[in-house]
């Protein structure tokens, strides 16, 4: 009797197309079957002849099952570890409907802003509550980490300063994840990390160009960081503030002290813990240094109606335009994070954001009383909400052991100082039990109200979080009816197929998303003794072992949070490994001119020199070129970073021979993981040639792309490079050798790691090969579909592409005046959101179907797109004006066409109805076609008085 399997497998649920709409794929393509197609897409050599060796496919119901008896293995504690973690209240109303809601999580990052006015106004929400808290005038949309913002400061004042200090001051209590993370960035650019205590640091002696001060301090003292912040000044130094948000609330801000910027998390404003993240970290700065500022910024424009409407501003700062002369390699943030931080502010307002902090000071200074009467002395007397107690060494184990025997966790800050931080979860009752684990077999003193601790010098005066949006929305109906407002504005995954090349907009499925959001998952610190995490420890294992696997490597970093973040840390992984063969001087990077903006981004960030190689007609990279140029910087050759499937949509044939031509001059390949997708089961990359690659887990492993973040960037690596993998101040992990840390928790944004897991277990390896082929048939049967109306620019060697292509508008412009960005607009109008916009070739469009998604969606968007293509013969043919025409009036709004003038060439009708499908999917853009030049040279990064709504 054969062994029962459920009858349900999840690969049938994650791929689009059925048996029928396959084979009607494969019958317009001209193949056989899915196999032949691959033998005439991936070049034989590379492809590997066996199966990966991998679990078998899971049902959803069996993985929810499995998952459930991992996450019993872990233990979650009342943390009281600090740090810049809280445990934090998730508003149901928003977890439900912002969190768990793929109305939210499926929506890409916001390019076209006609079909996202839900999240960018959101986003705008989260830079106003940042700019009130922090009085500080402009901040963007969210960077990856508390670390990595501080980071980003130094790295920003590095580029500003003007007073040849070559050296970084940061003071000795800030959290020590942080200093790491600054300490990895500082390393290539020779950078003096120095720390020391502000209060007796000599500028006379040492010149900075920058400094980093924490505030509250790490340990929880309150200091008055003006005097600092002046002598800094005065030495042409900028000083940057890491500030705890909810302490802003009754502390002074970070710009009424001076602070040049300020940096911080605002994970403990509903977002769970998740051992360690997602969460989003935010940087705030002076408007003079808006431009130089680093991540995403939402500013407010027009329409062309003139109404006000929102946008990315100041998009020419950003990686994928400026490339290695970008502020920053930041790609993905965290969008949804910072979504669900600024619905908290919303939700709460600014009387309830004081009251949760007056709450948890409250409590704090009944601990600290309570700790007095049982004769403990506290390292400050000024404190919000942490507690630096002082002990003697040998009563530490006897206060510990009585902490777990009471699930407590504390902070050992050395060998007689014990850490407690409190947040908003604690009630009078912990307190009791935290005293009790101090108290020994003394009586718990009984709890009363203890004096404010907060520095009467520095308690804020200042109003914020005004605006009517924090001000409007504090009962769940009010709340649940905004949230779903602002949904119903942006088009996402549950609308319509979102086509964007080299994005991977596959399914997020449910069973994979359910897990991040039970408590044995989302409610654990992320430095909690590694015994409380033993199911988050079996994950990680299991998903490192599974990653190796298939891309052919030896070893697994989990830490990257983003792709970019891959990247960087990957070359800087590269970067050690010549260092420590005594090659320091290898510090060309070798990038063809069609790789994605983070490449050369990146490259930057490791100080690397960037030698660009030229593609030739076919979309490959120039063989001589490569070969010459390797030649040419062989003393001084550290990589090559090289995205396969390239970005032009083919596989190239030889790209063995690239990986040895490096390798002969003693360079490292560098893998660019964006187009995974396209080779899973089908190649490695570490049996054709390359030495290591970041997998964006958001794209070929599901996790959500949450409207801009949250991602995860791994990089997998060969033996000689895995003991250079990155290590991490408080929690070991990494190499023998490792590098710093590149993110603030050891395993980066760990919750969402179980997505990716999920995935790869239920698709279990003939899942995942069959996902691949499906994703490569679906491409080539678009681009079948496409090539006569509009051709499509590269083919592999047998007239196919890979798992996206990429269709011509040149000829279009230059014969009836319409643009790529007229044809993105028009497709709103159909129901779609645009595929990616001109690029890698400018004029062009690159369409990546994924594998979720089934024929008669691929059909529909083909007919859009032909349909578009007729709109636009009729101006070929002079029936329609070059000025005036329904692509270049697209989106049309409701407002627009129910409006009582219409004084436009062509009919209402046709303008919202282009095809009879069309009118039962209806999607409607909440605002016409934005004016990004009125929005940047007009520039407000804060939400506008209620009244501009009104105005026209």
């Amino acid at each position: 009797m054969q062994k029962a399997r459920h009858p349900d497998r999840f690969v049938d649920r994650h791929l689009g197309p059925d048996a029928r709409g396959i084979e009607e794929m494969l019958a317009a393509l001209g193949v056989q079957n899915l196999d032949e197609l691959i033998e005439r897409t991936v070049p034989a050599a590379i492809r590997i002849a066996r199966p990966l060796d991998l679990p078998a496919g899971r049902s959803e119901f069996g993985l929810l099952r499995e998952v459930a008896e991992i996450a019993a293995k872990n233990q979650v504690f009342r943390s009281y570890i600090g740090l810049g973690y809280s445990d934090t209240v998730t508003p149901p109303v928003i977890l439900r409907n912002v969190l768990e809601n793929p109305g939210w999580y499926t929506q890409y990052t916001p390019y076209q802003p006609e079909i996202s006015q839900g999240r960018l106004e959101a986003l705008l929400n989260y830079q106003t509550m940042i700019e009130d808290l922090t009085a500080l005038p402009v901040a963007n949309a969210s960077l990856l980490d508390e670390a990595t913002a501080a980071a980003e400061a130094m790295t920003m004042f590095h580029n500003l300063s003007k007073n040849g200090g070559n050296a970084f001051f940061v003071a000795n209590d800030v959290h020590p994840q942080t200093l790491d993370v600054v300490r990895t960035r500082a390393q290539p650019f020779g950078i003096e990390v120095v720390t020391g205590d502000p209060a007796a640091f000599d500028f006379a002696r040492q010149k900075i160009f920058g400094a980093l001060l924490q505030y509250p301090g790490s340990d929880g003292g309150i200091k008055d960081p003006k005097p600092f912040i002046e002598k800094a000044h005065a030495a042409g130094a900028l000083v940057a503030v890491a500030a705890d948000l909810l302490a802003l609330t009754l502390l002074a801000a970070p710009g009424e002290l001076g602070a040049d910027c300020a940096v911080g998390s605002s994970q403990r404003f509903g977002v769970p813990l998740g051992y360690g993240g997602p969460h989003a970290a935010y940087f705030a700065t002076r408007q003079e240094y808006v431009r130089q500022m680093p991540g995403r910024l939402i500013g407010v424009s027009i329409d062309a109606q003139g109404r006000p409407a929102l946008r990315m501003a100041l998009q020419t700062r950003e990686q994928h335009i400026r490339r290695e002369k970008a502020t920053s390699n930041i790609c993905t943030a965290q969008a949804l994070l910072a979504i669900i931080a600024s619905m908290y502010a919303v939700y709460h307002g600014p009387r309830g954001l004081k009251a949760i902090a007056q709450h948890v000071h409250g409590l704090a200074s009944q601990l600290a009383k309570g700790l007095a009467l049982l004769g403990y002395k506290l390292r400050h007397g000024d404190f919000f909400d942490t507690l630096a107690v002082q002990v003697e060494a040998a009563a530490m184990g006897d206060i510990f052991s009585a902490a777990e025997s009471r699930r407590i966790n504390f902070r050992r800050i050395d060998a007689q100082t014990i850490g407690v931080s409190l947040d908003e979860t604690v009630t009078a009752e912990d307190v009791r039990d935290i005293l009790a684990a101090f108290a020994g077999a003394r009586t718990v003193p009984d709890l009363t109200d203890g004096d404010s601790r907060l520095p009467r010098g520095l308690q804020r005066q200042s109003a914020y979080l005004t605006h009517p949006v924090f001000n409007s929305h504090h009962s769940e109906t009010e709340m649940l009816r905004y949230l779903r407002l602002l949904e119903s504005r942006d088009l996402s995954l549950t609308h319509s197929m979102i086509p964007l090349g080299s994005c991977t907009m596959k399914l997020n499925a449910t069973a994979e998303m359910l897990p991040i959001t039970m408590p044995a998952f989302a409610r654990l610190h992320p430095f909690v003794p590694r015994g409380q995490a033993a199911g988050y420890t079996q994950i990680f294992q299991e998903l490192e072992s599974m990653l190796a696997e298939i891309t052919g490597f030896d070893a697994v970093s989990l830490q990257p949070n983003s792709g970019a973040q891959g990247e960087y840390t990957g070359l800087q992984v590269v970067m050690a490994w010549h260092r420590a063969r005594g090659e320091p001087h290898r510090n060309v990077c070798l990038i063809p001119q069609s790789a994605h903006g983070t490449n050369p981004a990146s490259a930057a960030m490791v100080n690397c020199q960037i030698v660009v190689i030229k593609t030739d007609e076919h979309g490959n990279i120039d063989l001589a070129d490569l070969e010459a140029k390797a030649e040419l910087h062989a003393k001084n050759l550290a990589a090559l970073m090289i995205t396969y499937p390239s970005t032009h949509g083919v596989f190239e044939e030889d790209v063995r021979r690239i990986c040895e031509s490096v390798h002969k001059h003693g360079g490292q390949v560098y893998l660019d993981g964006a187009n995974m997708n396209a080779q899973v089961g089908l190649c490695r990359p570490g049996d054709y040639g390359a030495d290591l690659c970041h997998l964006n887990l958001h794209k070929t492993f599901c996790i959500p792309h949450g409207g801009g973040g949250p991602g995860m960037g791994p990089i997998c690596v060969a033996k000689h490079l895995a003991p250079y993998l990155p290590g991490h101040a408080i929690v070991r992990t990494g190499g023998e050798h490792a590098i710093g840390a590149v993110s603030a928790a050891p395993w980066g944004s760990a919750s969402i790691l179980l997505i990716s897991w999920a995935y790869i277990k239920m698709m279990g390896a003939p899942g995942l090969t069959r996902a691949t082929k499906v994703a490569i048939l679906n491409a080539n049967y678009i681009a079948r579909r496409l090539d006569e109306h509009f051709p499509v620019l590269y083919k592999g060697k047998h007239g196919f592409v890979a798992h996206e292509c990429i269709v011509d508008l040149r000829k279009v412009k230059r014969d009836a005046g319409i643009e790529v960005d007229d044809v993105a607009k028009r497709l709103m109008d159909y129901g779609f959101h645009a595929p990616t916009t001109s690029f890698p070739v400018i004029g062009t469009l690159m369409i990546e179907p994924t594998e979720s998604e089934p024929k008669a969606e691929l059909d529909r968007f083909c007919e859009a797109m032909i349909g578009i293509r007729k709109e636009i013969a009729e101006i070929e043919a002079g029936k329609a004006g070059r000025a005036q025409n329904v692509l270049k009036g697209a989106p049309h709004t409701a407002e627009v066409l129910t409006a009582d003038e219409w004084e436009r060439p062509y009919s209402r009708q046709h303008a919202a109805y282009p095809l009879p499908w069309v009118r039962a999917r209806k999607f409607w853009p909440s605002v016409g076609r934005l004016n990004h030049v009125h929005g940047d040279k007009n520039l407000i990064c804060s939400c506008p008085p209620i009244e501009a709504y009104g105005e026209v």
